[in-house]
């Protein structure tokens, strides 16, 4: 073995170790559990410790209960319900293991880091803090690295209301009150999802409240998880007294006789050496000389003196806003010969109140204060989105998985079908080589799968299809490759050499036809939002472990292979003559006239159907009714008994009260249908004895803003394949590109529509994918026309386009056959929300590849009016009458 082949094993080895070591371990351990054998000193004392723990949780569940049957018990009579405010505090501080175990610490002064001295917090010098972070690091400890989504595990639901004078501005006006909802909406959507791939689902609920979901996050054991998303982050920066700054100074004066104008607040000040904090009063000006809407952009960074804080980057506006203020406090300097400060408020608390010897220019400031690193991280995020104010936790519940067994069954059977039918088809292809691509394909999922996991993505049943179909189009580079020394082979180069020739011919299509594909993705993690974001970073990430495993690991094991003579020969089956002559292009009129014809024929269905028909709740919203029930019912009955009454679309979970355990069933159906699902289902279950709660109207998941968001960045995106096609090949090919990637996504979305399908936020997904599979597989013929160019110059254009297609036909027809079992294993075993994706994906795959042969080559065949030479010389505007390739 040669060192070039070494090097590529031990790299592939060392990124697999860490993608495996990044999945485990798969499953969550309950913290209760985990906890208990996991101290490494002082065990029989830490045992003693969660028996006083474990007594606290059985009293605050004893709590929750007897105040629960009290309120039920009130509001039968009429009373309003008035808790004891001492043990209902009691009850919230030791709900879980965890909360009273903190709490417990908490009292009892208990350094927790001495029973775990393998976790180093000795640097944090305040107990309660020390403790905080230790039991958090525990917790996560605790915690499986694979998360899956709602439809698979469930999660957590709670319902956050604002506060009516949020809606001051808008009245009653109920247009101006959903654009103010929507914001709050948007702005929960980044708090949680900064990447997009969290998979939380985000609706307005009734007027004024917002439903949050999220997937397998452990807010049972540690309920404060959710108080990121209530916190207003409202950001002013105020000026501190000119002339009384000392404690002293704020202390020796009366409360009666503060100066007009002027407010005290208290300022945590923390002992590096001992850790004991102290509150230090300032003297604050009451109005605010700016506020938040000055800052551009927080980040949390390293303080000069070693601690946590928030760097500020200002707007132009704003940074000129903060030198003008500056200037005020070092002007007033000179007048007092004191230097004065500013104070720094985040939600009416004083975070800093730094020194001002002069004006501060540059447009940056910071924030310093008492933080931890996990502290600066929050407030950073909640800076960059604020809202203007707080919201309140109404109900929080513990929620069941959407999808219904024998649905998830089946479609996990379909997932296992479809790759086991891939990987059949490759073997049989190119037997031994076959069996190689096998291998890169299965490290090419766990290292998607590995750096998902490190991104903390979640991972849902149409995640889990996509993967599929990621298989499916991992297979392509491999196909590529062995095409081509199948070619060298065909021409008598022995295998060794076939070997090289066959991996440098592919190489640059390969990373033309990948990075095509990334602009898409690169650009959809820019401008896109929710999940066009997410499907971006995920299709990055596969992108670029394709690369790898195909051009690093593949290629190794190939040449390791040949070079020690386990392999003498190459046995391919040929699914095709080796040199087809069909003309294809003579049939680009009849294909084109086919093309528009499928795209009108589905604008015209679409504006028939309208809007309602064509979008599902996650688009339009809907109807949410909560059910009791004395017995359970299946989901899959409740959505059998929704289709045979005429409800078009279900979705229906079971959630649990976190502080009583009371359960209870919620059926959300599309606008008006909720009371006929109900009377149906009471006659379908009479023995579940069902008693409607209530319906509410709910938003949508997928609001306008990230809709428009998706539009932008997959218009974008097309440009940015024109620019790049035009830059590495010339410019008719990138208009052939893109006439094909739009006609690709038309004629998908059109033919679905017409199937009645309909649009929720994983078939958007579905179509970014077919988008993206189609300019793969335009790049390649592209990439194979310019090579004939080069090798025939004496040519027609119209002769080189139909070599070009028919030498890279078997490519094309088996990377489409991959693809297409795939998703057609989906969609024939599959079930619900899979079933859909598949759909929207055997339609798209059979129009990329028409659209690849029949629409991208001869767009770009016009372009250039059929003449080579302004191909040659990459004219931008041809200008030149046909010459005889126009009667082909």
């Amino acid at each position: 073995m040669n060192a070039r082949i070494a090097w590529r094993f031990v790299i592939t080895a060392a990124i697999i170790a860490w993608c495996i070591f990044s999945l485990l371990p798969i499953k969550d351990t309950p913290f209760s559990e985990y906890v208990r054998d996991r101290a490494t000193d002082k065990q029989a004392e830490f045992a003693e410790f969660l028996k006083q723990a474990d007594a606290n949780v059985e009293k605050a569940r004893e709590i929750d209960l007897k105040a629960h049957d009290a309120k039920v018990a009130a509001e039968a009579k009429g009373d309003v319900y008035l808790p004891d405010a001492k043990r209902a505090q009691f009850a919230a501080e030791n709900r879980t293991l965890f909360l009273a175990a903190r709490t417990l610490a908490k009292e009892q002064k208990i350094d927790l880091a001495s029973f775990f001295t393998d976790i180093r917090v000795a640097d944090i010098k305040n107990l309660d803090k020390r403790n905080d972070v230790l039991m958090r690091e525990l917790l996560r400890q605790s915690r499986g690295k694979t998360k899956l989504g709602l439809d698979l595990k469930g999660g957590v639901s709670f319902t956050l209301a604002l506060d009516e004078s949020a809606f001051k501005e808008a009245g009653s006006d109920p247009e101006r009150r959903a654009k103010a909802m929507e914001h709050v909406v948007s702005i929960l959507s980044n708090r949680i999802n900064s990447l997009g791939v969290a998979e939380p689902l985000i609706r307005v609920r009734g007027g004024n409240s917002v439903e949050v979901q999220l997937p397998d996050v452990n807010t049972k054991e540690h309920p404060e998880a959710i108080d990121i998303l209530k916190k207003p982050a409202k950001l002013e920066f105020r000026l501190v007294h000119p002339t009384i700054q000392t404690a002293a100074e704020v202390l020796a004066i009366p409360a009666e006789e503060l100066p007009t104008g002027y407010e005290i607040l208290y300022s945590e000040i923390e002992d590096k050496r001992t850790g004991v904090i102290t509150e230090y009063p300032v003297l604050v000006k009451r109005m605010a000389e700016a506020t938040g809407s000055i800052v551009e952009d927080a980040s949390p960074t390293m303080s000069p003196n070693g601690g946590y804080e928030v760097a500020l980057k200002f707007t132009s506006k704003g940074g000129d806003t903060f030198e003008e203020i500056t200037r005020k406090i070092a002007e007033e300097n000179k007048r007092t010969g004191r230097v004065g400060q500013l104070a720094i408020i985040l939600d009416k608390k004083l975070a800093s109140h730094p020194r001002v010897e002069k004006p501060i220019a540059g447009g940056r400031a910071s924030i310093s204060g008492n933080f931890s690193q996990r502290e600066v991280f929050e407030l950073a995020n909640v800076l960059n989105n604020p809202l203007e104010f707080e919201l309140k936790l109404v109900e929080m519940n513990e929620v069941g998985s959407s999808l219904a067994a024998d649905a998830r069954d089946s479609s996990m059977k379909a997932v296992v079908i479809g790759a086991g039918l891939v990987v059949l088809l490759m073997l049989v292809i190119y037997t031994f080589a076959g069996l190689t691509a096998v291998f890169a394909v299965i490290l090419n999922l766990i290292m998607i799968l590995g750096v998902q996991a490190s991104l903390g993505a979640t991972l849902t049943l149409p995640g889990i299809a996509a993967l599929v179909l990621t298989v499916g189009m991992a297979v392509d580079a491999n196909v590529l490759i062995f095409e081509r020394i199948r070619e060298e082979l065909r021409h008598g180069k022995p295998l060794q050499a076939a070997l090289e020739a066959g991996h440098e011919n592919a190489f640059s299509t390969i990373v033309d036809a990948n990075l095509t594909t990334l602009i898409t993705a690169a650009i959809l993690m820019w401008m896109g939002t929710g999940p066009s974001r997410g499907f971006g970073v995920i299709l990055a990430i596969g992108l670029i472990a394709n690369l790898f495993c195909v051009l690093v690991f593949n290629r190794a094991l190939l040449e390791f292979l040949v070079n020690i003579k386990l392999v003498r020969k190459m046995r391919f089956i040929n699914i095709l003559p080796a040199n087809t002559k069909i003309n294809f292009f003579g049939h680009r009129k009849a294909a084109g006239i086919i093309a528009l014809a499928v795209i009108v024929a589905g604008f015209v269905v679409i504006g028939m159907k309208g809007t309602e028909k064509i979008y599902s709740i996650d688009f339009l919203g809907g109807e949410e009714m909560v059910v009791q029930f004395e017995k359970q019912v299946p989901i899959a009955d409740i959505e059998a008994v929704a289709r045979a009454n005429g409800v078009p679309e279900v979705t229906a979970y079971y959630q649990k009260d976190l502080t009583t355990g009371k359960e209870q069933l919620k059926i959300q159906t599309a606008e008006g249908q909720a009371e006929k699902l109900f009377t149906a289902l009471e006659k379908a279950q009479p023995d579940a004895q069902l008693k409607q709660l209530g319906v509410t109207v709910i938003g949508a998941v997928v609001g306008d803003s990230i809709k428009l968001n998706a539009l932008y960045s997959l218009l974008l995106a097309i440009l940015g394949i024109l620019a790049y096609i035009a830059f590495r090949f010339e410019l008719g090919f990138g208009i052939g590109a893109v006439v094909s990637t739009i006609s690709n996504i038309l004629a998908t979305v059109g033919i679905y529509v017409m199937l009645g399908g309909k649009f929720s936020a994983p078939m958007v997904a579905a179509v970014l994918m077919v988008t993206g599979y189609g300019i793969n597989d335009t790049v390649v013929i592209f990439d194979r026309i310019r090579e004939e160019l080069k090798l025939n110059p004496m040519m027609k254009l119209l002769d080189v386009i139909n070599l070009a297609v028919n030498r890279t036909l078997s490519r094309t027809i088996l990377t489409s056959l991959t693809v297409f079992i795939a998703s057609a294993s989906l969609y024939v075993f599959g079930a619900g929300i899979v079933k859909d994706f598949a759909e929207v994906f055997v339609i798209g795959v059979v129009f990329s590849t028409f659209s690849s042969i029949f629409i991208a080559s001869p767009v770009f065949f016009w372009w250039h009016k059929g003449d080579r030479k302004h191909v040659e010389s990459s004219e931008f505007l041809p200008k030149h009458d046909w010459d005889s390739g126009k009667d082909a």
